[in-house]
């Protein structure tokens, strides 16, 4: 696992994007993992400025979001489809029918999970995934207690979750209970995951996941098991690290040619 400390999202975005443009170069026909929430949108904005100004190109580039609520109706705005597609897909050129998401409206739930999952593996897996971190730890919708090797499946949310995610709706009583998710073992096929974190109210769950024991307490502690994870943090969500100084003596002093 890399961690890298930067100034701010800018700074951050501007690497995540770096990352993924080469990836595009080198794979025109890359398949990226698109995560929601407030992390990664620093990072769509970056990729969108570049697609515009210099021409990064997402023709043959496919995109697989990691959640979707259970039981909002096609087309509502918070639904994570149609976030995915305001915030970063419809920005580029990348063709809407390469874009997919779990289908949170499916009648047998349980079916829908499994196509998913045939739908990702008939793509030839997820070359980059972008991710965020949840307050209690939890990637993707995995909270606390998920089982290392989940696969796409329906799980509650904890209180916590609902409460942190009631800013996008207009009341706590709005936010669905349910959500489909990638489990940990699908993100953990992932060829390289990406993990962005900022604000202070991150700082124990990183602590928690980057130098914190394994365990299912802590869903993105998995991730110490990845053979290719960047964890990418500003000053604030660094805070609580112990090796925080390592960190950055690593990474200002690593071979160019390393890239992320």
């Amino acid at each position: 696992m890399e961690v890298v400390i930067l100034n701010g999202s800018k700074q951050i975005a501007q690497l995540a994007a770096d990352a993924i443009g080469e990836l595009l170069r080198r794979k025109p026909d890359a398949v990226l993992g698109l995560a929601t929430g407030s992390s990664p949108l620093p990072v769509y904005d970056e990729l969108a400025l570049r697609h515009e100004r210099d021409g990064l190109d997402f023709s043959r580039a496919s995109g697989f979001a990691l959640d979707e609520y259970v039981g909002l109706p096609p087309g509502h705005p918070e639904s994570y489809r149609e976030v995915v597609l305001r915030e970063f897909t419809n920005r580029v050129n990348i063709r809407p029918e390469n874009v997919h998401g779990p289908d949170g409206s499916a009648a047998d739930i349980p079916a829908a999970c499994s196509a998913y999952e045939e739908a990702i593996a008939a793509a030839g897996g997820v070359d980059l995934q972008i991710l965020g971190v949840g307050t209690d730890g939890h990637i993707a919708f995995n909270e606390p207690g998920s089982s290392f090797t989940s696969r796409t499946r329906i799980k509650s949310l904890i209180e916590q979750t609902r409460r942190d995610n009631a800013r996008f709706f207009d009341s706590l009583a709005d936010v669905p209970h349910h959500v489909l998710t990638q489990g940990l073992g699908t993100i953990m096929d992932a060829r390289h995951v990406m993990l962005v974190a900022t604000g202070a109210q991150k700082a124990q769950a990183v602590r928690d996941l980057v130098e914190g024991p394994v365990s299912a307490i802590c869903p993105a502690s998995i991730l110490q098991f990845h053979p290719h994870a960047t964890v990418l943090l500003d000053e604030a969500a660094a805070s609580a690290l112990k090796l925080a100084d390592f960190y950055r003596h690593t990474y200002d002093n690593k071979p160019a040619w390393q890239g992320i």
